[in-house]
């Protein structure tokens, strides 16, 4: 086979436009040193995708998708960590083709094996997420489970919010966990996740946070931060920390008067520079693989769809251009 279905896009268009994303087929790729050539099984969409198919001009076509699941048929001359026949998921890096193609090719070192209790449909929905999170929590944050305090999730009841409330609850016992939630639904399902309270970000949320923490919180981990600086400036006590993973410029000027630290995180940050701790990220996989096995950890699927065609990944960027939806969109099976 010289040649793998792919999807992607050449223009950047309304999703409610046929030519918003193509199928075509592309050169099956060479594994190079730490790579590993997949069959992609199954794929989530995230809100990257739609921003980047909305938003980024390319010359050619360009194929999306990052979180993955499928098995591994061929290696690079340097792998040691997976063979062919096993079956893995992660994120891929925003720097190489995406994973919206039949074989699609992956550096092992931001791979994980794939949790023996998960369809792969249920596996593509946690890489991207999972990372994300806990890069917040215990890379950003520097938090451990000797941890005390409290963590404000807003956002709590998106994709990476919700892997926030799974491993906080998993890892991080000693840390009190306040989750924002729009409506009663996603409050009780937010406390089903782990969060032991929940506020209304609709209302006043300084004056419902500070109700439940009268101090301020010490740690704020946001989706939501343009327009809230002030906010986080009035609810998190002094020498406290806000980490966030939306994007655009932020005047954080307001926090100083309390010493408190802005991080970003971005999980692309590894695969994109190269960095020396770049298997860090199959290593978090692997530790995420099994608090799935042991239940502590659970894939939060709203949708799945299928087969893996263009027309089927257009309906599922337009349910997460919504940002309605309650858990993770995936697509599963080629036609």
């Amino acid at each position: 086979m010289t040649t793998t279905p792919a999807i992607g896009y050449r223009e950047n268009l309304p999703i409610s436009d046929p030519a918003a994303l193509v199928d075509t087929d592309v050169k099956v790729p060479d594994p190079d040193d730490h790579d590993l050539l997949v069959e992609v099984q199954a794929v989530s969409v995230n809100p990257v995708d739609v921003k980047l198919r909305a938003g980024a001009p390319t010359s050619e076509l360009r194929t999306l998708g990052f979180d993955a699941a499928g098995t591994v048929v061929a290696t690079g001359p340097a792998v040691t960590l997976f063979r062919p026949g096993d079956e893995v998921y992660y994120a891929g890096s925003i720097a190489r083709p995406g994973s919206n193609q039949r074989l699609h090719l992956v550096d092992e070192r931001i791979t994980g094996r794939k949790p023996a209790t998960l369809s792969f449909a249920d596996a593509a929905s946690l890489p991207l997420v999972s990372l994300t999170a806990w890069e917040c929590l215990l890379d950003r944050l520097a938090l451990t489970p000797g941890s005390s305090g409290s963590v404000l999730v807003v956002g709590a009841t998106g994709g990476v919010g919700a892997l926030v409330l799974q491993l906080a609850e998993a890892l991080l016992p000693g840390v009190t966990v306040v989750a924002t939630a729009s409506s009663p639904e996603r409050a009780a399902w937010a406390r089903e996740l782990g969060a032991e309270h929940t506020v209304d970000h609709r209302g006043d949320l300084a004056t419902q946070v500070l109700d439940l923490v009268p101090d301020g919180v010490d740690r704020v981990v946001t989706a939501h931060s343009e327009g809230q600086i002030p906010v986080y400036a009035e609810i998190v006590r002094p020498f406290g920390q806000i980490v966030a993973i939306d994007d655009g410029e932020r005047d954080v000027s307001p926090l100083k008067a309390k010493s408190i630290a802005w991080h970003w995180e971005l999980m692309f940050t590894r695969a994109l520079h190269q960095t020396d701790d770049l298997r860090a990220q199959h290593d978090i996989l692997d530790e995420v693989a099994s608090l799935v096995e042991a239940g502590r950890v659970r894939p939060t699927v709203s949708r799945r769809l299928g087969p893996i065609s263009a027309a089927t990944l257009r309906e599922a960027h337009e349910l997460v251009e919504t940002g309605r939806t309650l858990g993770k969109v995936v697509v599963h099976g080629w036609p």
